[in-house]
């Protein structure tokens, strides 16, 4: 009984959605303020069609030119403003909010929606996954700062949702891999941002998709991940996204037929990273960070012993993850402080 009523709470202290006290908050704002107007290094990933798209990062994109990449300074804004909104009374609010003042014009918002049209396949879909995400957060951000940034930032969101519109029923396979063009995490943050807006055709869409692609799934090979390079994983995103799809009682015997016997192998310990300098291995320290909230929001559609595997492997995952977010090297913390936000302040779930 002692046991039970100990892990009752410690799954009751996993799940709670934010976790973040304002000190810590404002260290993933610190973390994220340090790269929003960082130009280089810089990772374009731009297309060359004539001389003339030679051009440098701020020139290219004038809202997204930081933290390396564009979707890692997508997600770097996301960071802040999702702290902006959890936290209103905090001592950086001011200062965070005034920094993205001065990104969010219309003017050049306005440009990267272009930028976005004319290259239909540009951060294709992981980009937009998070770029809708962040649409989400500035709807919620409800204050005049807020709807004044939403709205601008909505051509944006039209053009994303348009290009997938128009991707997703040619896309006849899905992409399973630990980064950039997996398909299951970008499906379920386009499933969250459909729901938050109401846009019930593209939510038919995809879950449409969902189903195509991982409906009839069963014995997922638990023991063939992580790869070297891996920040996702492909299983417990595809999972995590199911969740989505299915009503909770389909939902569990599905999940046991895609985990059977809950069974995770090598998905219930944490991985180790080498080198945190290096930007390729350090995609772990993220791996880590993913695996645990993936396993909280699994955790959300499960009861009993089920629900507490899930959960005791999070807060190891979680533990490794956050260990190494502040490494020291620009490799990972452009980028790792968003998916520690996303874990601890219980995104999706």
């Amino acid at each position: 009984m002692k046991i039970f009523v100990i892990l009752s709470v410690l799954c009751v202290n996993l799940i709670a959605k934010n976790r973040l006290s304002e000190k810590q908050a404002g260290e993933f704002v610190e973390l994220a303020l340090s790269g929003l107007n960082k130009e280089f290094p810089n990772k374009p990933g731009i297309f060359l069609r004539t001389a003339e798209d030679l051009k440098t990062p701020r020139e290219i994109s004038p809202v997204f030119f930081g933290h390396f990449d564009w979707h890692s300074s997508v997600h770097g804004h996301w960071t802040l403003v999702r702290l902006v909104r959890l936290f209103p009374k905090a001592e950086w609010n001011a200062k965070a909010r005034a920094a993205l003042d001065e990104k969010f014009t219309k003017e050049g918002l306005q440009k990267e929606a272009n930028r976005l049209r004319r290259f239909k396949s540009f951060e294709r879909m992981y980009g937009w996954a998070w770029a809708l995400r962040l649409g989400i957060e500035l709807r919620a951000l409800d204050d005049e700062q807020g709807r004044k940034w939403a709205a601008a930032y909505l051509p944006v969101e039209k053009i994303i949702v348009a290009n997938a519109k128009a991707y997703l029923p040619k896309l006849d396979w899905p992409i399973r891999c630990g980064f950039h063009p997996e398909t299951a995490f970008p499906l379920g943050q386009m499933i969250d941002w459909s729901r938050a807006t109401g846009d019930e055709e593209f939510e038919k869409l995809l879950i449409v998709k969902a189903r195509q692609f991982y409906r009839g799934d069963r014995a997922y090979p638990v023991r063939y991940e992580p790869s070297g390079n891996d920040f996702f994983s492909a299983g417990l995103n595809e999972a995590d996204l199911m969740r989505r799809v299915f009503a909770k009682d389909v939902y569990r015997k599905w999940l046991g037929l895609f985990f059977p016997d809950f069974d995770l192998g090598n998905l219930s310990q944490p991985v180790s990273v080498s080198d945190l300098k290096d930007g390729h291995l350090v995609h772990l320290v993220g791996l880590n960070l993913n695996r645990a909230w993936t396993m909280r929001g699994i955790a959300g559609a499960l009861d009993g012993k089920e629900k507490e595997i899930f959960l005791v492997a999070a807060q190891k995952h979680e533990a490794a993850g956050l260990k190494d977010t502040f490494s020291g090297s620009y490799a990972g913390e452009h980028w790792l402080g968003s998916f520690a936000v996303y874990l601890l302040t219980g995104v999706g779930q």
